[in-house]
């Protein structure tokens, strides 16, 4: 709810009164809640890689996730405060890139019994086409720069995040959404994903709501920086100036 907070401060900020809103993962989670929130500060919606769910009211979401998939699940391994970050710290900043933005499994993230997720997780021994060494090197640094910490720290919070959402139960999200996948992203086709995604719950709670499914992996806008790019430009352009 604070990302939510920070956005329309900068938009105050910039005098501007809504603005077009591109989200990935956590950025799309936060994109969501934008466009439910005050969706009166944005004029459409691009979000990536992680869909939007109704609160479940009988069970909090960080509680749940532990309970379904165990401590080798990698969001439960981020619950406890240093837990991961004192993992991570066995390999340099680079190496902890690669382990993530590189994952091409598409099953879900559980290290086994007794096992770290960071060290579960493969470091690839070549780069695919699509980034190149000093790219990682950018994302490296930077996480050099500030650790590990503030990332993981939005994982922590998904139990009081699921507490102050409360009010909002239910509600729909009023704003144009494109909301795109890679049909290779990480449990899309074991978790019921692609079922909710292609159904009707989803398409009932954004009644604005277009999808597109391409063939990729969890980071689609840089695997296929082409074609999302496309996509986000195709759907701008249904938006005319004022």
């Amino acid at each position: 709810m604070h990302y939510v907070g920070d956005i329309i401060g900068l938009l105050d900020h910039l005098g501007e009164q809504q603005a077009f809103v591109v989200g990935h993962d956590v950025g799309a989670a936060i994109a969501w809640h934008l466009s439910l929130f005050r969706p009166e500060r944005v004029k459409a919606s691009i979000n990536l890689g992680v869909a939007y769910f109704d609160r479940n009211p009988n069970a909090k979401l960080g509680e749940s996730l532990i309970r379904t998939f165990g401590d080798g699940f990698y969001i439960s391994q981020f619950q406890e405060p240093g837990r991961a970050e004192r993992t991570f710290a066995r390999y340099d900043y680079l190496t902890v890139i690669k382990k993530f933005l590189l994952i091409t499994q598409t099953g879900n993230l559980i290290a086994p019994p007794g096992m770290e997720i960071i060290d579960y997780l493969e470091t690839p021994s070549r780069l695919p086409p699509w980034i190149t060494e000093e790219e990682l090197q950018v994302y490296a640094d930077k996480f050099q720069e500030s650790g590990f910490t503030g990332a993981l720290n939005y994982y922590r919070a998904l139990d009081l995040n699921w507490e102050l959402t409360a009010p909002w139960q239910g509600s729909k999200i009023r704003v144009p959404v494109k909301f795109m996948v890679g049909e290779n992203d990480i449990g899309f086709d074991i978790n019921g994903i692609r079922q909710y995604i292609e159904g009707n719950v989803f398409r009932n709670l954004i009644p604005d709501l277009e999808v597109v499914m391409l063939d990729g992996h969890h980071y689609l806008q840089q695997e296929k920086h082409h074609q999302v790019s496309e996509e986000i430009l195709s759907f701008l352009a249904k938006f005319p100036p004022e």
